[in-house]
């Protein structure tokens, strides 16, 4: 039965191999039952509700991709967008997380349309390639002061702006400790280094005395703080449009690069280099968007820790079913979820800023007018806390320097378009 449904002979697998790579990728990605509440419930929300929504977001996610897609690419809450959503959206902006949760829900049925009519083509191939470099760089930029500011290693000053955090502090030496530790076994290839890190920092904490346990078992919180708490509404004022742009923007991004990195990886790609039934992946992202938003969480989608398990030979759909229920089987963690401190997961959002600030060194250095707009776009997200805005200096910027350089033919129509939208909502919002 199970080679019938994900073709197990076919690509060249089997049933243990595909369980092994589907164990293998939770390990890796199974931090985000930790961050992802840690995150989102400094907006006000219910942090062992938003712990639910996270394990079946991701439970529901990974598995329509993997029953659906036939693809072992695993899918939860992504890191960066839950920090925009908290950060810039909620806390920057001043609007409620009902309303944020609204414009995630609005940004995934926008997807699934993009998905359908095939038009996520016309739009990734039109963006230059500086820009998406620079906004994967940039988001972790953003993630790497929010993680160091976690930490305490960076704390407010009112004459430098910022200023080195207390290292006196045993929390920040934890801190310190855990991002060292997780670099240290990811370089050994141990697997499931980020969950080690987590957990052995708040072990430490513990043992210290910093911080009380929770026990490590427990019948699965109620949900019902964040269920069906999105205002949709409210999410389709004028001054949010921008807002489910940059969910949507971001998101397709990351999750294009994540399927064909991933699939590319793997040798899932066809002949052509391109990826088979991309519409059925790309359904699967965004349908896991408006369940995850509907349930009580940021945006769900494609994880490149993926390509752990692809490495120990996960080929087919039942690699992302295998996560899927451990998952399901993690909502019974939520005392341990809840034990973890802010300073124990700022190692894990450290380290992913690490991965995705590498971006930067694909970018064109020897042209300014490509260089210089990736620039701007990285280092205004973390120095504007707003990954929105970033984008919005990295499609204007782009724009007015190449129509000044003289450089007219390197500039599509959607590109003016964009930073034309932009310009607008600064000027009239």
């Amino acid at each position: 039965m199970l080679d019938a449904l994900f073709k197990l002979k076919e690509h060249n697998t089997s049933v243990r191999t595909e369980i092994i790579a589907g164990v293998t990728t939770f390990l890796t990605m199974a931090y985000i039952i930790f961050v992802n509440p840690s995150i989102l419930s400094t907006t006000g929300m219910d942090f062992q509700a938003v712990f639910v929504a996270t394990c079946i977001a991701a439970a529901l996610g990974s598995a329509v991709m993997g029953l659906v897609a036939n693809y072992p690419i695993a899918l939860a809450p992504g890191m960066g967008l839950n920090a925009y959503f908290t950060f810039s959206v909620v806390k920057g902006m001043g609007v409620s997380w009902q309303v944020a949760l609204g414009a995630v829900f609005l940004s995934g049925v926008l997807f699934i349309f993009v998905s359908l009519f095939k038009l996520r083509e016309l739009i990734v191939n039109a963006i230059p390639h500086s820009l998406k470099l620079a906004i994967s760089a940039g988001v972790g930029l953003f993630l790497g002061i929010i993680a160091l500011k976690n930490a305490g290693l960076v704390v407010g000053h009112p004459v430098t702006l910022v200023t080195l955090g207390n290292l006196h502090d045993p929390k920040v030496l934890l801190a310190v400790f855990g991002f060292l530790l997780i670099v240290g076994l990811e370089y050994r290839k141990v697997t499931g280094s980020v969950i080690i890190g987590i957990l052995l920092t708040t072990l430490l904490s513990i043992w210290f005395g910093l911080e009380s346990f929770k026990g490590v078992f427990a019948p699965p919180p109620s949900i019902a703080p964040t269920l069906l708490q999105m205002d949709v509404h409210g999410a389709l004022n004028a001054g949010l449009l921008g807002v489910v742009f940059v969910f949507f923007f971001v998101d397709l991004f990351d999750t294009s690069g994540t399927l064909i990195g991933v699939s590319h990886r793997a040798g899932l790609l066809d002949k052509h280099g391109k990826l088979p039934r991309l519409k059925r992946a790309l359904l699967a992202d965004s349908s896991a968007i408006v369940v995850g938003a509907a349930l009580g969480t940021s945006s769900t989608t494609a994880y490149i820790e993926s390509a752990a398990g692809t490495a120990v030979g996960g080929r087919t759909g039942l690699t992302a079913v295998v996560v899927a229920i451990l998952f399901l089987a993690a909502l019974w963690l939520s005392p341990l979820a809840g034990t973890v401190p802010a300073y124990a997961t700022a190692p894990a959002l450290l380290y992913v800023a690490v991965l995705m600030a590498r971006g930067l060194s694909e970018i064109d250095w020897d042209d300014l007018t490509e260089c210089t707009p990736a620039v701007v776009t990285a280092l205004c997200m973390p120095f504007t806390f707003s990954i929105a805005d970033g984008i919005a200096f990295g499609f204007v910027s782009y724009a007015a320097i190449k129509l000044l350089a003289g450089r007219t033919r390197d500039l599509s129509m959607t590109v003016v378009a964009i930073a034309g939208l932009w310009v607008v909502k600064f000027l009239l919002f």
